[in-house]
Formats: structure tokens, sequence, C-alpha cells
């Protein structure tokens, strides 16, 4: 009796070298129809049923600063008189002053220069700023000007009405033995927060 010996390369799979290329096509198939499914199952889970909602808040906030402004400044005034006399000007200055400081605000003036100066040219003549004083209207007492300290003429401990604060001041000068003209000088008015 005669034995057939079939010789087979190592690493080659059963059945020879073709294998069973039927199976390996179905496998691919199956393997391929199975991605398919759950990819299209998947689309199918994430999908939000219609009217679905997820909440969320968040935190609105206004952060508002204190302000201050000072408007409205009459920007120049007149007493007029002869040497010797004494010239007050009720209301001859008025502002208004709008802050939401809830501490308050105080009002300050002060002169630029410490004379007032002569308009006329040729005229070597001036007038002191300290003839010059100033006090808030309705009070009683007038303080010198000066160029090198601030008078106070309005300060109060709450802000100002939404609209701001109507105020007014009175000057008063002791006018000087000087040529006739007019003397100037710069008032420089400044609101501050307190």
């Amino acid at each position: 009796m005669t034995r057939q010996i079939i010789a087979r390369r190592e690493n080659s799979p059963p059945g020879g070298p073709r294998g069973r290329p039927g199976r390996a096509c179905r496998r691919g198939l199956l393997g391929a129809a199975a991605v398919i499914a759950l990819a299209g199952g998947g689309a199918g889970v994430a999908a939000a049923a219609p009217g679905a909602e997820s909440p969320g808040t968040t935190q609105a906030n206004v952060a508002v600063s204190s302000a201050i402004a000072l408007t409205g400044l009459t920007p120049s005034f007149t007493l007029t008189g002869v040497p010797g006399a004494t010239v007050t000007g009720l209301g001859a200055v008025t502002m208004k002053v709008t802050t939401n400081n809830l501490a308050g605000y105080a009002v300050t003036v002060q002169s630029a220069s410490a004379t007032m100066d002569a308009a006329a040219s040729g005229n070597a003549d001036s007038v002191p700023i300290g003839a010059l004083s100033v006090r808030e209207t309705a009070t009683t007492t007038f303080g010198a000007l000066s160029s090198t300290a601030a008078q106070t003429v309005h300060t109060q401990s709450t802000r100002s009405a939404e609209g701001g604060d109507s105020l007014s001041n009175d000057y008063q000068v002791v006018i000087p033995f000087v040529n006739e003209d007019t003397y100037t000088a710069t008032l420089n008015y400044i609101a501050t927060t307190l």
C-alpha cells in the first residue's frame, strides 16, 4: 500500500496557500456590516428628542464707579466801584455739582495768581487777591481769596440730587487806591468727593 506524502510550507494556512476564500470574504462583509450598524446605532442614541432642554445659569453684574462733575460754572463776573468802596455781588457765581458719592463732596476756589492784573497796557497797578473774598450764598462769613490756599465754598456729607445740586457764591471786594481800569484774576473751582 502506497502512502502519499504532501509537503506543506511552514506558516502556510491549512488547506494550502489559497485557504478558503469564501469564508474570508464572508467574514469581511459581516465585519463591515457590524461597523455600519454600530455607527448608525450611535447616531440614533445621540439625537435629542424634540423639546428636550438643558438648563444653565450665569450671573449678571453692573459695577458702578464713583463720579463727580462740576458744570455750568459762571464764566466771569464784575464788581464795580470806586477806590475805598466795599462792593458785594450776591450770587455772582453759580454752578451745579453732580455726584453719586455717598460720603458727599466739597467745593473749593483758589486764585491762580497773587494779584488781579490791569487790562490796560502800561498800567502797572494791580489789586491784591486778598482784597477779594468769597462765601457760599446764604452764609454769613466771607473768606479772603489766596493763590496758595483754597477757600471752601460748599461741603456736604451726602451725595447730590440725581440732577445735580445748584450752588451759588457771593463775592466781595474792598477796592484799593488804583488807576481806573478792569483788574482780572483767574479763579479755579474744584469739586472733590469726600
